[in-house]
């Protein structure tokens, strides 16, 4: 289980292509559960992801919490259906309790629900203390390929 746990992880880290927002975030996957139903990524906290005022941007801690929450939803696809279906988040709320300015963020998505069509994440965002900086929930719904396709 565990070669097949790393092959996962490798197969999300090649997904980074080099002109996608989780690269240029650097955002690595850095653990997955046997069940599955837990994944962790990790995010370098620099002056690049501040917002104005020099504080750590809500905006940023988003797109690390939604890039590993989408991502906990398209391991938990059928393997059938990972093939002909794409994962889109619907929803995604925060709540924002603390801010850094230097070392590393962690996100780490627990999934709640894996219906067909709609999945439930939690995602906690924390530094390398363990100290919580922000809470997220995130909807996914996941679509079939030719339903979403631009057709004109």
């Amino acid at each position: 289980m565990i070669k097949v746990i790393q092959e996962l992880l490798n197969k999300l880290n090649n997904l980074i292509k080099e002109n996608a927002l989780m690269n240029t975030m650097q955002i690595q996957f850095i653990f997955l559960s046997s069940k599955l139903d837990i994944l962790v990524a990790k995010m370098p906290v620099s002056h690049k992801i501040f917002q104005p005022f020099g504080y750590l941007h809500g905006g940023a801690v988003m797109i690390l919490a939604e890039s590993v929450g989408s991502s906990i939803s398209f391991i938990n696809i059928k393997n059938e259906k990972k093939n002909s279906s794409n994962v889109f988040s619907i929803e995604i709320s925060a709540n924002h309790v603390k801010s850094v300015k230097k070392g590393i963020l962690f996100a780490k998505a627990k999934i709640f629900h894996k219906g067909n069509i709609l999945h439930f994440i939690k995602i906690d965002v924390y530094d390398e203390n363990k100290n919580i900086i922000s809470f997220c929930k995130l909807t996914n719904i996941i679509m079939t390929k030719n339903k979403y396709v631009n057709r004109n």
